[in-house]
């Protein structure tokens, strides 16, 4: 009888257990919020030069102003025992473009334990325009690029640069484990994209950077300014959230993706997903034949391994908001 007894004292004890162990358990995070719709235009044009952006995707809304980019290493990537990053020059002429002589400098205008930025002038660029860069009480001008390094599991890595005269970006997740080093692919611009320089770009008036939240602060040239943090990063993926003042106005796109496609197996972008609003499944295609849409979740990437840049990473746009 005494042995029944225990038995029954210890359910109730497991019982108990396990009720308190259910109602300790976190709940489950609330639905996500439907993102704001925004149209996404494709401007692509074919290109035999693997050098040139011609891959063009732009993002549009009146309304959204809030969004998050990430970068991915591509699925393939832990099948990769072999990198390639070379430049290629096959079919590429580019006597014709701009090009602005300056002196060439290197600075490095912010350091710490783990985290520092690196400025360069290269001896000529596209594009001339002078963006002052501040950190603190210190301002560089005439910087061509910018660089941010972080200090991880005992070696320096550059994750994202800027280049302050145009307002490209280009982001990339920490290497995977396997691999050493990973590549820079597609570029990115945040904020009011002016379409009439010749190539999407976006007009600075200056950029600041706040290292202890690791927050950059744009200013753009028609007098609203925006934000682009470093929310996360892994060997897995990056996650930039972009907060800008006001909604752009007279139809211009507040975000671009710029990369390059020359085929399946030579580019940076070669395919896009896109979550319409209210269909039960992501619209798939190639990135040289998608048209026009309207969505709230937009990948690029690639799905077999390319010759140029072959561990670039996927891009995403996402969390579209007001």
């Amino acid at each position: 009888m005494a042995f029944w007894k225990n038995v029954a004292a210890a359910c109730v004890v497991v019982a108990l257990h396990g009720a308190t162990a259910q109602a300790q358990q976190p709940a489950p995070p609330p639905p996500r919020a439907p993102g704001v719709p925004v149209e996404v235009l494709n401007r692509s044009e074919p290109q035999l030069c693997a050098e040139k952006d011609n891959v063009s995707v732009l993002f549009r809304s009146a309304e959204a102003r809030r969004f998050t980019i990430e970068a991915a290493h591509p699925v393939y990537v832990n099948m990769l025992q072999r990198d390639n990053w070379d430049a290629d020059w096959t079919n590429c002429d580019m006597t014709g473009d701009p090009s602005f002589p300056a002196a060439p400098r290197k600075v490095t205008f912010y350091e710490s334990i783990d985290l520092w930025l690196v400025g360069y002038t290269f001896p000529s660029f596209w594009r001339k325009n002078d963006v002052p860069f501040r950190v603190g009480d210190r301002v560089e001008h005439g910087l061509h690029l910018v660089q941010l390094w972080v200090l991880t599991k005992d070696r320096s890595e550059e994750v994202l640069v800027v280049y302050p005269p145009d307002g490209y970006w280009r982001a990339r997740p920490l290497p995977p484990p396997h691999l050493r080093w990973s590549a820079y692919g597609s570029s990115f611009i945040v904020g009011p994209i002016d379409e009439e320089a010749g190539r999407p770009v976006a007009n600075f008036k200056e950029i600041a950077f706040d290292p202890k939240t690791k927050t950059f602060t744009m200013t753009y040239a028609d007098g609203s300014s925006g934000t682009l943090k470093l929310s996360s990063l892994d060997d897995n993926r990056m996650v930039l959230d972009v907060d800008l003042s006001r909604a752009v106005s007279n139809n211009r796109p507040i975000a671009a993706l710029r990369s390059m496609y020359v085929t399946e197996f030579n580019a940076d972008a070669a395919r896009i997903a896109l979550k319409e609003p209210g269909a039960k499944s992501w619209r798939e295609e190639k990135i040289m034949d998608f048209k026009d849409a309207t969505a709230t979740d937009v990948w690029t990437g690639r799905l077999v391994p390319s010759r140029h840049n072959t561990s670039a990473p996927d891009m995403v746009f996402h969390h579209f908001g007001k």
